[in-house]
Formats: structure tokens, C-alpha cells, sequence
């Protein structure tokens, strides 16, 4: 255990370690959660969508949405706090899609959730161990009741579920301990989380009535290492998960040394320990007798925070041993960049800016890191920040100079977006964070220069409002449609129906429906851009061309000519996932990258080899005739992350669309097209193409696509 009493230790009444997650409607229980580390909250994800008061099996995340959660801090009272999804992993049907109604058992079904909490934060998490067959287990209600605790036995585990049966007595599982631990003494652990009950049911699926004949009193949950087989790839657990350090690795040796030399009196060893514990969260040992150098040394490689709080303390009267401690730490991958209560304020930060700021976080993580290798993704902020934390510094350091963590040019790039103070207090944040890590004012300066002038180039490229409008093909002449608007702050759906069909007149006045209804920013005067999401077979549909003619109307109201209107085709990038960050890239490069033109059908066999990595070509014209050829060259382009694709639809010669939009500047290309189908409209001899725009904009997000909702029919 060790002077500092870390998770896992024992000792802690295991009720403890229930969360309750509250409705946001009524403020009623909704499920149970795990506490899992100092800041952070595991439940199951059909929890937070019954939170919600959406449907059970929703799939998309909620992000930006407080989740009320209730954490016991004593055996007598607890705290109320507020938390929002970090990881997402919505239940899956075994075959990927979305769950049926009247399912009983299904795949994935868990939420991460970071809890608003200041530090030193929640307590610590408790010890985790695989689900085994016969184990004796407690599980307890989302109230965390003590009187509510179920005994069971896991009477079998299969892959990702296992089964328990609860004792003839005492309390049933039942509504509400959905997301909660498994507790097993025996392993002083928790070994999963409880999904859900079965209830008695006749041959034919039909519910019965519960009587003596009738009583079934058993459940199936999510084991352990189906939990860690989730969330390893997130690298959830190993933030919140202490490991005992490895005492021959050379880090330790290091910081060893470093904590004898800066704290050689046991008294001031102990009053830092002390201090240092407060800080963390955790429990200390005895008054009397401080922690050996040896204890200091592990504690710092067990706590993934514990060497920034102490650096924190010591920065300013021992400058050069607090260099020396982050020398050493640097040499191992458990310490993290922030302290605990620099991380919690930095969230604090992060979550009171405006959503139309916050949208623009991977934006800034591009603009900040634009050498990166592969650009840190996540569902939301906080899974970005915990990706951004373990990367280095950049290479614009001098001799000896300590160079600037990537976390805190992408603060200054989020700072140079925001109003006058929300930037100030992350600057503030920055500047309290550079000068216990020793970072030179002039290097940050230089970022914060860099951060304002990226700031300033985008400013006049403001988020442009825009409909998206995903259109499936489902016969002869019908489609199917889906709506969301994005005013700036991430699409939001409007239509309320995905079952029913459209012609394409009906589809069109659909869409000018939802046109109507939005009320652009007066400050723009741009025209929504209309973002039609296909997959590969529909990106001919001539979508633009659409007209909600009909004898009420009075004008015809096509669609790509009072609208600009662009395609794209997530389902190219989604099964090519290793071109995403080419695809980022070269987005980044958009106002100054190259541009290419494919005039000969026998370039697609050369294509892949020419465009795989020249990430300074971001768009490509296709000046090929109508045919599989073509098709199939801008397939490849956007599989392989070509940002921008032009092509003509129609002609079989060299095309009048492709080489009249060769004069337009990339970024202006939705209203340069625009502007043609206008003319074509009014004067088709002078304007005879028919221009397709295929636009795969890496700042503004897209709703995640499947065929239809769970509640669904086929």
C-alpha cells in the first residue's frame, strides 16, 4: 500500500464507489454509475440516453449535454455534480447496426463521463478484476442505497455478456441498477457493470405476469474485460487505473535521486507528502513518520498528476530539483502534463466557452499542430485534451530552452477565437502552467503571436450557416431524406420522419422548407450552404437540379440555383480510416495547396500512387467523360482525402463547367458553382455544363449516418 494510499488500496465500503446518474427532466434516478478515478465516471450509455429522456438505444453522443450525477462522499451525505460524455461507445446490434426494440441482450452500451468537479476531485477508483463463473457478487441500486445491495452469482460468462442469477431473497436487480459495479469481495474488485434483467416471457416472446410460477431472477452483464476490451483504444483505463512502477526502470532511479537532493530533512519530506496528497486526493499514512525517498518516487509513478502538483509546489524555491524532477518524469509514460487542479480548471475554461467556439476546437488543434503525424481525435473536448496531454513539446526551442507542450499552443489557438475574456483566463491558465514547467515567457509569447495572426487570417471565414440533407435512394424515383441544421455550433436534426419517401419535386420543396425556417446572422449575408451526404452510388443524384415545381408555385425553386449546393460522401473516408489525417491535412492547406486536373480515363490506374502522399494537392477536376472510369477516379480522390472534387455530370467532351471553374479560388467554389447553375438556369448555350461539387469541409462536423433509427422498421 505504501505511505500514499492509492486506488485499489482497500479498506473503502465498496457502496462508495456507486454514482447515481439523475434525469435532467424530474432530477430522478436514471441508473447507477462507477466511479472510476479522480475526475471521471463509467456507466452504460442506454443510462445517459434514459438521463436524457431519449430513446434507450439512441446512437449518437450527446455532446455538450450536462448529466446530473450524485457521488457519495461519506457513509452519511453526497455531492451533486454535473458531467458530460467524453467516450461514447452507443449499444450495438451484433451484426453493428442499431438495436431493435423488444432486443434483451446487445454489444457496447458504455459512457465515459467527466465529472465538473474541482480538485483534488472525486476518490479514487477502486481495483478491477476479470468476471468468472461462480464468483459471489453485490450490485446496488442508482441511489446507492445501502438497503438496496442484490447478492448474485455469475452462473456463466460468454464472451461479452455474462449472466447472474440474484439470491431467492433480499433484493431484486431491477430498473435503475443498470450501469452500476459488480462488487466482488472475494477479489476485493469490481468485475463489470450491470446491463440489464430478463423478465418471464412465453413461447412466443409475449410478456407474463409475475407470480410464483413466474419469477426470474436473473440478469446479464457487461464482464470487466469486455469493459477493457471497449475501452482500451481509448486509453480511458490506464489514466484511471494506478500500476505499481517498475523499480529497475530508469525514471525511477532518476527521480529517486531528484527527491533526495531537493527534500534530504524527513520533516520536510513530510510536510511536501502531505501536501502533495491533499493535492491528488488521496489518503496519506502516518504523521509521525514521513514517506521514505523511495515511497515519494513510486507515488509519483502510480498518480498520473502527482509529479505536476509536486513540481507546482517546489517551482519556486527550488527551480533547478524541480527541473530535474520533470527531466526524470519525461522518461516515463505515467505522469501527465497537469496538475489536478490546473486540469480541472482548465475544463472549467473549456466548458464555459461559447458552443460556437468549442465546435471549433479541432480546428485549432490542426491550425496549432500542423506537422503532427496523426491528428488527435475523440468525441469530444475532453478526449481531446486527454490525447493532447501525453504529446510533446514542438522543435522551436533554443539550446537548453524547454520547449512548449502541444496542449498549450492548442490553448492559445482556442484563446485567439474566443471574446476578450475567456481568452484572458486561458492565457492566465497558460501562463500559471508554462511557469512551473520553466517555459520562457518569449517561447510562449512567440505561440500566442502565431495563435493571433492564424486567429486573424480565419476571422473573416466566419462558420457558414448550413443544411445538411442525407438522401438515400430506396426505389424508381423515390428517396428518402434526413435534416439537420448547423448554425455554427454542430448540426442538430430537424426532420422529423426517415420512413417516409419523396419524389424529387417533394424532396426539394422538403428541403426549401427547412431553408425557410433559418434565419441567418445579419452580419452574414451569404446563402446557407446546402451539404447533401450520399454514399458512393449517389453522388450523380442530381440534387441540385431538383425543383419543388407544382401549380401553388410561384417560382420554381430549384434547389442548386437559389442554393449553394455540394455533395459529400463520409462513406469513402469511413472505410478508408487511414486517409483521415491526409484528409485534415490537406484541408489545413486549403487557401494555398495545389490543384490538379485528370483529363485522361486511364489516370485512375496511376492515380492512387500520384495522390496517396502529396498532401499540398487538396483539389482535383475530373475532365473525364460520364462512364465507370470516371466514376471511379473520384471514388479514389475522395477515398484517399482529396478535400474538393469537381466533375460535370453531363458533358462527353472536354467539359465548359470544369474549365470555367478553373479560374475560381478553392475556397470560393461552392458559390462559384452556385453562381453557374444560375446562368445555366437562364442561358443554357452560354452555360451548358453540370456541375457536381463534391466538398469534404475537415472543420465542421457530420451527424453520424446509418440507415435508420433503432425504433425503426426495417
Amino acid at each position: 500500500m505504501g505511505w500514499f494510499h492509492t486506488a485499489g488500496a482497500g479498506g473503502r465500503d465498496p457502496s462508495r464507489y456507486v454514482v447515481t446518474v439523475r434525469r435532467t427532466e424530474d432530477g430522478r434516478t436514471a441508473g447507477a454509475g462507477l466511479v472510476l478515478g479522480h475526475d471521471t465516471v463509467l456507466t452504460c450509455a442506454h443510462v445517459v440516453n434514459a438521463a436524457l429522456g431519449r430513446d434507450m438505444f439512441h446512437t449518437r453522443a450527446p455532446m455538450a449535454v450536462d448529466v446530473p450525477v450524485e457521488v457519495s462522499r461519506s457513509a452519511v451525505g453526497s455531492q451533486r455534480h454535473l458531467a458530460r460524455v467524453a467516450h461514447w461507445i452507443p449499444p450495438r446490434a451484433p451484426d453493428g447496426g442499431p438495436v431493435r426494440p423488444g432486443a434483451r441482450e446487445w454489444l457496447g452500451d458504455l459512457a465515459v463521463l467527466r465529472v465538473d468537479v474541482p480538485a483534488p476531485g472525486l476518490p479514487d477508483g477502486p481495483g478491477q478484476a476479470a468476471l468468472s463463473v461462480g464468483q459471489k457478487l453485490r450490485a446496488w441500486h442508482g441511489s446507492g442505497a445501502d438497503a438496496t445491495v442484490a447478492r448474485l452469482t455469475v452462473a456463466a460468462v460468454h464472451g461479452p455478456h455474462g449472466y447472474v442469477d440474484g439470491a431467492p431473497t433480499g433484493m431484486a436487480v431491477d430498473v435503475g441498477y443498470s450501469g452500476g459495479p459488480l462488487w466482488c469481495q472475494e477479489e476485493n474488485a469490481v468485475v463489470g457493470l450491470v446491463a440489464g434483467h430478463f423478465l418471464p416471457v412465453d413461447a412466443a416472446g409475449h410478456p407474463l405476469p409475475l407470480d410464483f410460477q413466474n419469477v426470474i431472477r436473473r440478469s446479464w452483464v457487461i464482464p470487466w474485460q469486455a469493459v477493457e476490451a471497449e475501452l482500451r483504444p481509448l486509453g480511458v483505463l490506464d489514466a484511471c487505473r494506478p500500476v505499481p512502477p517498475d523499480t529497475d526502470e530508469h525514471a525511477f532511479g532518476l527521480l529517486l535521486q531528484a527527491i533526495e537532493d531537493a527534500l534530504p530533512s524527513p520533516t520536510g519530506r513530510g510536510d511536501r507528502a502531505r501536501r502533495l496528497a491533499q493535492l491528488c486526493g488521496v489518503e496519506h499514512g502516518s504523521d509521525v513518520r514521513p514517506p521514505s525517498a523511495q515511497d515519494f518516487a513510486a507515488f509519483l509513478l502510480t498518480h498520473p498528476r502527482a509529479l505536476a502538483a509536486l513540481t507546482g509546489l517546489l517551482r519556486r524555491e527550488d527551480p533547478r530539483s524541480t527541473d530535474r524532477l520533470l527531466a526524470a518524469g519525461a522518461l516515463s509514460r505515467t505522469p501527465r502534463l497537469l496538475s489536478p487542479s490546473e486540469y480541472a480548471d482548465l475544463r472549467g475554461h473549456l466548458r464555459a466557452l461559447d458552443p460556437a467556439v468549442s465546435a471549433r476546437f479541432p480546428e485549432a488543434v490542426r491550425a496549432a499542430l500542423p506537422h503532427l503525424a496523426t491528428q488527435p481525435g475523440g468525441d469530444s473536448v475532453d478526449a481531446l485534451v486527454d490525447r493532447l496531454e501525453i504529446l510533446p513539446g514542438d522543435g522551436h526551442a533554443s539550446d537548453g530552452e524547454r520547449r512548449v507542450p502541444a496542449l498549450l499552443r492548442v490553448v492559445e489557438y482556442v484563446a485567439a477565437l474566443a471574446p476578450d475574456t475567456p481568452r484572458a483566463r486561458l492565457r492566465m491558465w497558460s501562463d500559471r502552467v508554462a511557469g512551473r514547467l520553466g517555459i520562457g515567457r518569449s517561447a510562449l509569447g512567440e505561440r500566442r503571436y502565431d495563435a493571433q495572426e492564424w486567429a486573424r487570417s480565419v476571422r473573416g471565414r466566419a462558420a457558414r450557416v448550413r443544411v445538411l440533407v442525407q438522401v438515400t435512394k430506396v426505389g424508381r424515383g423515390r428517396h428518402r431524406l434526413r435534416i439537420w441544421c448547423d448554425e455554427g455550433a454542430g448540426p442538430r436534426q430537424v426532420s422529423t420522419e426517415s420512413v417516409r419517401t419523396y419524389t424529387a419535386s417533394e424532396a426539394a420543396r422538403e428541403v426549401l422548407r427547412v431553408l425557410d425556417s433559418l434565419t441567418p446572422p445579419p452580419e452574414d449575408e451569404r446563402p446557407p450552404l446546402v451539404e447533401v451526404l450520399v454514399d458512393r452510388g449517389g453522388l450523380n443524384l442530381p440534387v441540385d437540379e431538383w425543383a419543388a415545381q407544382g401549380r401553388a408555385e410561384l417560382v420554381p425553386g430549384v434547389l442548386g440555383v437559389e442554393y449553394p449546393l455540394v455533395v459529400h460522401c463520409p462513406e469513402l473516408l469511413r472505410r478508408n480510416g487511414r486517409f483521415v489525417s491526409r484528409w485534415r491535412s490537406r484541408w489545413s492547406r486549403l487557401d494555398s495547396g495545389k490543384a490538379l486536373v485528370v483529363s485522361d480515363p486511364a489516370d485512375r490506374d496511376t492515380l492512387y500512387s500520384q495522390l496517396v502522399n502529396q498532401l499540398d494537392t487538396v483539389r482535383v477536376s475530373v475532365d473525364v467523360p460520364p462512364g465507370p472510369p470516371r466514376d471511379r477516379i473520384v471514388q479514389t480522390c475522395l477515398a484517399l482525402g482529396i478535400p474538393v472534387v469537381m466533375w460535370d455530370r453531363g458533358e462527353d467532351g472536354p467539359s465548359h463547367s470544369v474549365r470555367h471553374m478553373a479560374r475560381v479560388a478553392t475556397r470560393e467554389l461552392p458559390d462559384g458553382v452556385h453562381s453557374y447553375r444560375a446562368g445555366a438556369w437562364a442561358n443554357p448555350p452560354e452555360f451548358p455544363g453540370r456541375p457536381v461539387l463534391a466538398w469534404a469541409d475537415a472543420d465542421r462536423t457530420v451527424p453520424r449516418l446509418h440507415l435508420s433509427e433503432p425504433q425503426e422498421g426495417p
